[in-house]
């Protein structure tokens, strides 16, 4: 093993709804990153919660199949700044630095954070506190309205335990009766558990969705207007990309329109004044920093007719897969997608 290369571990799958989509922007990642700086060490979490060091590649990772691979060995990461991860063989590798290609609970809500801030590991993205902040968009929402950085529809947080058909009616009176309505959990991410809802009879249904994924269920206003996104790259003096679009083949861009329905388009926003392009990017800077974001974040607005951005969301590990709009949005502002993934690892061991 070359000791002039970064020892880099690289973390997917994960107990998630989203466990499908964190192996796929892993293979993309693991198609990309420039192997001759990096001594790569792959370890996949199932849906069971089972870490497995395994030599896979990037097309069995990516299809589920590398989990049957007869490399596979049980692992853990050491939590006394070791930094080492050892496997049940006895297997002991020192790591650099950690990649946690991890979308949605259990890795990028800042439990994983937490648990690489113990062990004392250099890792990509946001801390423990500010994962956990961006997951959660009720809180997210209102750090970023307490800031008064930017519009936001209008909401309401409603729990889990509640009477469904009680807290309909709560919901359709703060509403003045107004529909559509967007139901999601408060804490989940690729647009799993969102209903979009027409009328007050299919609000509980609706509500046992969001509340399938997360303990709370956030009801938003629906916001007319296209939808755009920016990325965020930096630690102390983070940066904007330019602007993308996305042009859902679905109702709203549901899971399906974002990872399965081929018709759904992304595209760079290119009708935009450089004033308005300014404006958007400059409002995604401060969320980013509102939320105490480093490393990385993609930030979605909708862009209403009259020129008027409405904050949506924060995703502090976005998509990595080849359809992504985050490293597409940073290959149109000139950092290639190999360029970026060794930006992330800088930003990363300059933070520790």
């Amino acid at each position: 093993m070359k000791k002039d290369k970064t020892t880099l571990l690289i973390l997917f799958g994960g107990v998630s709804s989203e466990h499908e989509v964190s192996r796929v922007s892993a293979a993309s990642v693991l198609r990309h990153i420039n192997r001759e700086k990096y001594n790569i060490i792959k370890v996949g979490i199932r849906k069971d919660g089972a870490w497995l060091l395994t030599d896979a590649e990037p097309d069995e990772i990516q299809t589920g199949t590398w989990e049957s691979h007869e490399s596979n060995e049980p692992a853990v990461i050491m939590t006394d700044h070791s930094r080492r991860l050892v496997t049940e063989k006895g297997k002991s590798e020192l790591i650099d630095v950690v990649f946690p290609v991890l979308h949605g609970k259990n890795g990028e809500d800042g439990t994983m954070q937490g648990l690489l801030e113990i062990a004392g590991i250099p890792y990509v993205g946001s801390d423990s506190f500010s994962s956990a902040a961006c997951m959660d968009k009720a809180a997210a929402k209102a750090m970023v309205d307490q800031a008064e950085a930017c519009l936001q529809a209008r909401c309401s947080v409603v729990h889990r335990g509640c009477d469904c058909s009680e807290a309909a009616d709560v919901i359709d009176e703060f509403f003045d009766s107004e529909y559509p309505l967007f139901v999601k959990p408060s804490a989940a991410g690729s647009s799993v558990g969102i209903s979009k809802v027409k009328s007050k009879e299919y609000l509980p249904a609706a509500l046992e969705t969001a509340f399938a994924e997360d303990s709370k269920a956030l009801v938003e206003e629906c916001i007319t207007g296209r939808e755009i996104e920016v990325a965020v790259l930096g630690n102390d003096e983070p940066r904007a990309s330019c602007i993308g679009e996305i042009f859902a083949a679905n109702e709203f861009y549901d899971y399906n329109a974002k990872y399965e329905n081929t018709e759904s388009k992304t595209g760079i926003v290119r009708d935009l004044s450089p004033e308005k392009e300014d404006e958007i990017r400059r409002t995604a800077v401060a969320i980013y920093e509102i939320m105490g974001c480093s490393g990385l974040a993609r930030v979605d607005f909708f862009l209403k007719e009259d020129g008027t951005p409405v904050f949506n969301e924060i995703n502090t590990i976005p998509g990595f897969t080849s359809i992504s709009m985050y490293p597409q949005l940073w290959q149109e502002s000139g950092l290639g997608y190999s360029e970026l993934i060794d930006k992330l690892i800088e930003l990363a061991q300059e933070r520790k």
